[in-house]
């Protein structure tokens, strides 16, 4: 009943941008962050970005912080994940989260915690080639 359907990954070269989508289905929107984390191989897995469905309150990891972009569509419960300026790093699967405001205490801890999420997506690969 609750779902997280990813999509916009695919193959670009270094410099260009992709665009992902996760629309969540099955629980409120305003009540939920939604955020990727993503996985390369033979790495751990770590937090990319995250949105808070109240109030719009955003996170980046370091590694994508002015590359990456993070933002939802309220009325069509989607949030995106703009991705700028990719690099061969950013290759990885990513994989749609979502965890209820009730359980969150800070984004970093959030973004340690891929377990402790209530829902996730199917992975979505993203391979930035140079």
């Amino acid at each position: 009943r609750c779902k997280l359907q990813a999509s916009g990954g695919g193959l670009v070269q270094a410099g260009g941008s992709l665009r992902l989508s996760c629309a969540a289905s099955g629980f409120i929107f305003e009540d939920y962050a939604i955020g990727w984390f993503r996985q390369a191989p033979g790495k751990e897995r770590v937090g990319v970005s995250g949105i808070s469905g109240d109030d719009d309150t955003v996170y980046y990891a370091d590694s994508v912080r002015g590359r990456f972009t993070i933002s939802s569509d309220r009325s069509k419960n989607t949030v995106y994940l703009q991705m700028n300026s990719l690099k061969p790093e950013d290759t990885a699967v990513y994989v749609c989260v979502a965890v209820s405001l009730s359980h969150a205490v800070s984004w970093n801890l959030l973004m340690r915690s891929y377990y402790a999420m209530n829902y996730w997506g199917k992975g979505t690969h993203v391979t930035v080639s140079s």
